[in-house]
C-alpha cells in the first residue's frame, strides 16, 4: 500500500453495464474485509445509477450494513435539505432504508463557513480511524467512488487552485467552485482520498468524452493526479471513450 499505481482502465458497453460493474467492485471490496468497513461516495451524476442499483431488492440484501459506514468526498456547502447535497441524494437513493443512521456520515454543510465544516469531518474521520496521521500501510477506506468533472476536477479540488496542493490537511474548505453549480464546498485533500484499498472513478457518457481524451493523454489534472495508494481503477462506457480507442461500433 505505499507506492500509487498507475489506473487500471475498464470498459463497460454503457451506463448500465458501469453501474453493474461499479456494483459488484463495491460487493467485492465489502466481501474482502470481514471487520469495519468504510467507502467514500462521490456526488455529481456519475454514481446515480450506482447508488440506485445499490438500493434495488437486488442488491440491498447482499450488503452487511451492520458493518459498513458511508463518507463522503466533498460536499456542496447547501444544508442537507437542498437537493444539490451530495449526500442528501445518497441518502434518498439508498442510504435512508437500510443504512444504521450512525454508520452515515455527511460531512456538516450548515457550520459557519466551509472552513469549519472541513474541521469538523477531519475531525471525525481522525475518530474513526483512530489517529491524526494517515499510515500508508492502514488504509483509512476499503473504497473511495469518484467522478470526473468537464475541467477534469475530481471531488471538489479544481485544476489551478490551491487546494489540489493541499498535503498536510484530510479535509479541506473550497471558497469558490471552478464550475456550476458556483457553491462553496467542502472536500477530502489527495492525501485522504488515496488512503484506500480501491479508488473507483465511474466516467460514463459522450460529454466525458474530451476530459476523457485530455485524461487519457496525461494532461495534469486533479483526476488524473488523484490516485489511490493500492489500486485505482477507470470504470468508462463507450460512450466517453475517445473515438481512435472506440474502434467501429
Amino acid at each position: 500500500m505505499i507506492a500509487a499505481e498507475q489506473p487500471k482502465l475498464i470498459v463497460a458497453a454503457d451506463a448500465e453495464a458501469l453501474a453493474q460493474a461499479a456494483a459488484e467492485r463495491v460487493m467485492a471490496r465489502i466481501g474482502a474485509n470481514p471487520g469495519r468497513i468504510a467507502i467514500c461516495l462521490t456526488g455529481g451524476s456519475s454514481p446515480k445509477k450506482l447508488y440506485q442499483l445499490l438500493g434495488s431488492d437486488a442488491w440491498r440484501g447482499k450488503i452487511p450494513w451492520d458493518r459498513v459506514h458511508w463518507f463522503i468526498g466533498d460536499e456542496r456547502f447547501v444544508p442537507d435539505s437542498d437537493p444539490l447535497n451530495n449526500m442528501a441524494v445518497a441518502r434518498a437513493a439508498f442510504l435512508d432504508r437500510s443504512a444504521p443512521a450512525g454508520h452515515i456520515h455527511p460531512i456538516p454543510s450548515t457550520t459557519e463557513n466551509p472552513d469549519a465544516g472541513a474541521g469538523a469531518y477531519a475531525r471525525e474521520l481522525q475518530a474513526f480511524y483512530g489517529a491524526d496521521r494517515l499510515d500508508p500501510a492502514r488504509p483509512l477506506f476499503d473504497l473511495v467512488l469518484m467522478g470526473a468533472g468537464p475541467d477534469g476536477h475530481t471531488a471538489s479540488l479544481f485544476p489551478g487552485f490551491p487546494e489540489i496542493e493541499e498535503t498536510g490537511r484530510w479535509v479541506i474548505g473550497v471558497p469558490k467552485a471552478n464550475v456550476a453549480p458556483f457553491v462553496p464546498r467542502v472536500s477530502l485533500t489527495l492525501p485522504a482520498l488515496a488512503s484506500c484499498r480501491e479508488m473507483l472513478f465511474e466516467i460514463a457518457g459522450h460529454d466525458k468524452q474530451p476530459i476523457l481524451t485530455r485524461l487519457l493523454n496525461g494532461e495534469n489534472l486533479p483526476a488524473l493526479r488523484a490516485r489511490s495508494n493500492g489500486e485505482t481503477v477507470w470504470l468508462v462506457d463507450r460512450a466517453a471513450l475517445p473515438e481512435e480507442i472506440r474502434g467501429p461500433r
